[in-house]
Order: structure tokens, then sequence, then C-alpha cells
């Protein structure tokens, strides 16, 4: 018999598989599912980057490269951190790798020992903590409530330190709350990571997707002191629509790349080399097809938050997002209540009784660490945005 290890035992599985095995059945039964779960882009990926990738293979680019990328998607990535951020890395600072998750993988990997503590703010990314947990790192968890706009403090940051402290898991714009940091709030939360000298995870994924006069800010930015604790995580599936090429990358001090370089060398190797090549397109080619992406997912923005001050009446309420593409829906106001004679205690239970009757698929809050409210995405059809929310409403009217 063949047992599993120790640590892989520790990882939970996923809560949301249930509601996205019933989703598809739904689905495949005929009926209309409203999926409000969508994690990713509902836009085609920019026909000049397919064309490069096309490119690419008529090319014959088929081989292996570098383990931690081809030289040219380095300098390229090299030049979107100067110009977007102002960060200044060497090529061989960069490691290219299978999907920003993977990025964080290898980050945690290389520099998390057992026992290590990672503060991770939640609501958080449901990846996080597992990650963690698989490199023997020990999760310590700062509540960023709904009050507070789901932005942690420098305070409680402080407060949470302790002498096992390794790392902080920073992201802004944020999975799943939407909240994105301001640079004085980004540059509080610097100082007291430099004072404890804790090495900093930013994940800047959704850097792209900021509405509402937001900006975005990488900590890596506020001083060179900051810069040398931060490990820069950034990608192309969300911002270019290339979910299903994965292809992510790091940014960090150059001996820690090194490192890093090894063991991908040893595990994955190289990115497929044609989304190397496609992903070039997509950093220095014509980003309009990216702007008119944003711009979309803006206007349903400002639909969904309108419909959503509609329903607040019915003692639904929610926090402004002001980046990514998801809005945190809480609904802790139905627990207790019943809905066709089933009591309501948490939201795994609105999300299932949502599916089963409504066939609204929503992602419960209990997933990121947060009971109180629904995940809901506006990576779909306005049509179908405003039917979900109008499904949501009646629901929550039938709710006794």
């Amino acid at each position: 018999m063949i047992k599993v290890s120790d640590r892989v035992k520790a990882i939970a599985p996923s809560m949301t598989l249930a509601i996205s095995a019933k989703a598809n059945e739904l689905k495949a039964a005929g009926e209309r599912v409203i999926n409000f779960g969508v994690g990713e882009p509902d836009f085609n990926t920019p026909e000049h980057v397919c064309q490069a990738a096309k490119n690419a293979l008529d090319k014959g680019y088929t081989k292996y490269v570098a383990a931690a990328g081809l030289p040219a998607l380095k300098k390229a990535i090299v030049k979107k951190l100067k110009v977007d951020n102002n960060l200044d890395y060497e090529p061989s600072q960069i490691i290219v790798s299978n999907g920003a998750k993977h990025s964080i993988f290898n980050a945690l990997f290389a520099t998390i020992n057992p026992g290590d503590e990672v503060l991770i703010p939640k609501p958080y990314w449901l990846t996080y903590p597992e990650v963690v947990k698989a490199c023997g790192g020990v999760p310590n968890y700062i509540y960023a409530t709904a009050r507070h706009g789901y932005k942690v403090t420098a305070a409680q940051i402080e407060a949470a330190v302790s002498e096992k402290t390794k790392m902080l898991i920073f992201n802004s714009p944020c999975n799943p709350t939407g909240a994105v940091y301001t640079e004085g709030e980004i540059r509080k939360i610097a100082e007291v990571c430099v004072e404890h000298n804790i090495i900093v995870l930013s994940d800047e994924i959704y850097e792209k997707l900021i509405y509402g006069g937001e900006t975005h800010f990488s900590i890596a930015q506020c001083s060179p002191e900051m810069k040398d604790l931060t490990i820069v995580v950034n990608g192309v599936s969300k911002s270019y629509a290339m979910t299903g090429w994965r292809l992510g990358y790091l940014a960090c001090p150059e001996k820690l790349a090194k490192a890093i370089s090894s063991f991908q060398s040893h595990s994955t190797s190289n990115v497929n080399t044609m989304t190397q090549y496609a992903t070039i397109a997509a950093l220095e080619g014509d980003d309009t097809a990216m702007k008119n992406m944003i711009k979309a997912f803006g206007e349903r923005r400002k639909k969904m938050l309108e419909k959503l001050d509609g329903m607040k009446s019915l003692g639904l309420d929610y926090v402004k997002p002001d980046g990514a593409f998801y809005v945190m829906l809480l609904c802790d106001s139905l627990y207790g209540k019943k809905y066709n004679g089933e009591k309501i205690h948490g939201s795994m239970d609105v999300a299932d009784l949502l599916l089963t009757h409504k066939k609204v698929a929503a992602t419960p809050g209990v997933c990121f660490g947060d009971d109180d409210a629904l995940r809901l995405s506006y990576a779909l059809s306005l049509e179908d945005m405003l039917e979900g929310l109008d499904r949501i409403a009646e629901f929550v009217k039938e709710c006794k």
C-alpha cells in the first residue's frame, strides 16, 4: 500500500470543488447556470499574441530553452518592471515559471524552513496557506475586516510579528476582495518589514486591473532595503487573458534567483517555448486589447455595484472593490434564517442553496478565510451578471 506523505496530507482539499462539480452537472443537464465563480477573464487572448505563438511553431522553436526563461523574454520583463513600476532588475534576477502560482511555490520553497511563520492577511487567495504548509511553514493570519475595506494595517502586522516570522504574503490588488492598497499604506507596511527583516512575497498578478482612480504601487518601490527583501510575482494570465498559457514570473535578489533557477531546473525546467514567445509579444506589442478589456471590466464593475446598492434594502451589503474583478457580497445577515426549510449556517450553505434552487454559482467566503461573504466575479457577460444578481435578490427575499 502506498502511503501519502505527511506534507501532502497537510494540504486541505479545495472547498470549491463540490460547488464547481455541481454547477457542471447542472449545465450538462441543460440548466442555465449563472457562474459568478469565474477567476479568469472571459476575453480571448489578443490575436497578435496568438500569432506570435504560431510563428514560433512555424520557425521550429519547439526545443528546450534555459530553465529560468528565454533571454529575450527576461529582457522584456526587465523593461516592463522599469516602465510600469520604476524597478531596476537584471535579467539574472528574473525567473519565468509555469504561471504565477508556480512562481509563488518556487519562492516559498526556496525561502521557508520548517516552522517558519508566514503572515497572511485574510481574506486570502485560498492557495497561499496551502503552499506555506506544503513548504513546511506555518500560516499566521491577520484579519482584514470589511469595515476597514479588507485591508490590514502596519500596526496589525507589527502586532503579529514573532521571533519565528519569516515572510509576509502581500496581494494588491487583492483576490478575493478587490482591495487596492495606497502608496502611503504600503510604505508604512514596508517600514515594519524592513525593521523586522521580513521577506515580502508581493503578488501583483492583478496589477493592471484597477479602477476608480486608484493606481498600483509595488512594495519593492519603497526603498532599496525593501526591494532587497521583496519577491515580486506577476504574470500575463489576468492582464492579457492568457490563463491557459501558464506563464508567470518573479523578480528577486540575484542570489535567491539563482537558487530558484537551480530548483526549477530539476522540477519543471522551462515554460513551454511557444508560450514564452507569445508573452514577449504580449509585453512588447500593442496593448489596445488589454485596455479595452480593462474598460469593459470597469463598466461591469459599475453596473454590479449599482445593482448591489439597490439590494442593500434586503439586508445585503458589500465592500467596494478598486481592483481585480471580484466583489465580496456580505451575506451573514441570512445566517439563522431558513430557505425551503433548510437552515443557513454560513457562506457554504448560501452558495449551495443558491446553486441548487436559483442555478447561481458563487464562491463561499469560507474558502478565503472569511465566512461572512460570497465572492462574486464580474468576469462574465453583463447580461448574465444582471440576471444572476436578480436571482440572488429573489433568493434573499425567499429566506425566512
